[in-house]
């Protein structure tokens, strides 16, 4: 049975369908902690809400004072008047034949409250035994078992300001993705690294199945791209100037398939140079836009990786962009590769898969001109569409409020850890449904390693404690501390060698 915490009561609010009120008996209530009560329609389920304490002794002003000036007055049981008030919000009553219904009669007062029962709290939260456990649900013993569906179908954003452990909650979410049992259903998982951050799992238990690209080494077949991708990757080209470049573009992939060998950047510049037709006036830019790509050095002959390298089932591929300086070559590169992903899912030649983009307020801008918006388009496509197809997207962001809201919308899970921005917060409560204005608040609060997940993957918002992650960190995630210490001993070996030398 589980542990009596209360005793609901009469106030001038309720209890209501909606919310009740006990006096609390137990010190175990916390804030967040799920309980339970009988009611006429089964057993109520509810969270605590908000908790207060109260003092009929300390409630006037010339009692206060009079206390205070006898010293205290230790013989006086001032303790023995104090109370603790605990405010829970209804969430559903599990019915006498053991089905989940919405609360329509109140608790009675007078009626026992206990701590939920773990088995029913399970079932009733929606978790799953086969699911990821993203660590435990918050003021319970109790593993949050998240359902793979519920989290990936449709999405899933992780939130929050830096230092708050945005990537260590990714890192333990690719953790549990990669422990996957075959016959459980895998997904194949494609990081987006822009700082890196998930370098470590090449080392430790998890290195046989990651896969680590240098950004400095990726190459895009441009052969393949297509003449409107060719639009994305040059937004600042006139619809004219896209006309004259798409003929272009199309005459040397028909070359390209008859002699059985792909051309380059190189190619297509020389062919534009020489095309009289194309005015000047269109010409002089289209060029000077090509030339910055080709500096760029990131089209070739071949893609590198291939689509199949970068997708396979229970598997982790990095693309490791952060030795890569300009933003508009690691927009192009995830534009490409999202792309070539969803188009390679929807015909079914690669496994279902999680696309996460570290900093992605950065790939997916809410307001941003053209030129830096090259890959908007293709994160707010699979946002839309990808559900349709195992093509999920986990995005990841310290400034909400800069990222797509189309985007942003279309996941339907959000794990939130701490915010303090208020222009970020109020950005949540609009774009993230089933948070109310008292989860907001605590968002503000949370501590490192803890955070509210809502939306499918959860019956009702829930807080939950991070687990600990079982795979390494990566180096370039060290504290300045350690840097320092670092730099500070190889100055002290430079000049300790200098000596020797001399």
């Amino acid at each position: 049975m589980s542990d009596e915490v209360g005793t609901v009561i009469s106030t001038l609010e309720g209890p209501s369908t909606m919310a009740f009120s006990f006096v609390i008996s137990n010190p175990k209530v916390r804030k967040g902690q799920f309980v339970q009560a009988k009611c006429e329609e089964g057993l109520l389920i509810g969270m605590v809400t908000e908790i207060t304490r109260a003092n009929r002794y300390f409630e006037r002003a010339e009692s206060v004072a009079e206390y205070e000036r006898s010293g205290g007055m230790p013989s006086f049981p001032t303790a023995e008047w104090e109370y603790s008030i605990a405010n829970v919000r209804a969430l559903g009553v599990y019915s006498k034949d053991n089905h989940l219904i919405r609360a329509t009669f109140p608790a009675a007062p007078g009626m026992k409250v206990e701590v939920a029962d773990e088995k029913l709290l399970k079932d009733f939260l929606g978790f799953d035994d086969c699911g990821l456990n993203l660590g435990k649900l918050a003021n319970h013993e109790l593993d949050a078992l998240l359902p793979l569906n519920g989290l990936l179908q449709k999405h899933v954003s992780i939130l929050a300001m830096s230092g708050a452990g945005k990537s260590y909650l990714s890192s333990v979410l690719i953790e549990e993705l990669l422990d996957r049992k075959p016959e459980n259903g895998r997904v194949a998982v494609v990081v987006v690294d822009v700082h890196g951050e998930y370098l470590g799992f090449k080392h430790g238990s998890y290195g046989q199945k990651t896969k680590i690209f240098d950004g400095k080494k990726l190459r895009i077949a441009l052969h393949k791209v297509p003449p409107q991708m060719f639009g994305e990757f040059l937004p600042e080209l006139s619809m004219g100037g896209m006309r004259d470049l798409a003929v272009v573009v199309d005459e040397l992939k028909k070359e390209s398939k008859e002699k059985h060998e792909a051309y380059e950047m190189k190619d297509l510049i020389n062919r534009i140079e020489g095309r009289k037709e194309i005015k000047e006036s269109v010409k002089g830019p289209m060029l000077s836009w090509l030339y910055q790509l080709q500096r760029l050095r990131l089209f070739g002959k071949a893609d590198n990786p291939s689509i199949k390298e970068l997708a396979q089932s229970g598997n982790l591929s990095i693309l490791d962009l952060s030795e890569i300086d300009s933003m508009k070559k690691k927009q192009i590169i995830l534009a490409y590769f999202a792309k070539k992903l969803f188009s390679a899912r929807r015909k079914g030649k690669i496994p279902p898969f999680m696309l996460l983009v570290e900093e992605s307020h950065n790939f997916a801008r809410e307001k941003a001109p053209k030129g830096s918006s090259i890959s908007k388009h293709v994160i707010e496509t699979i946002a839309r569409e990808g559900r349709k197809f195992g093509a999920s997207l986990c995005l990841v962001s310290q400034r909400p409020v800069q990222l797509s809201t189309t985007a942003l919308s279309q996941c339907n899970t959000n794990i939130i850890l701490r915010v303090t921005n208020p222009y970020d917060i109020d950005h949540i409560g609009e774009s993230c449904e089933g948070i109310d204005k008292s989860m907001l608040g605590s968002i503000t609060t949370l501590r490192v390693g803890e955070a509210l997940v809502v939306g499918e993957a959860v019956h009702y918002p829930i807080f939950i404690k991070v687990r600990r992650r079982k795979s390494k960190s990566s180096p370039k995630g060290e504290s300045i501390e350690i840097l320092a210490k670092r730099y500070e001993e190889m100055q002290g070996k430079k000049e300790k060698d200098v000596e020797a030398f001399l």
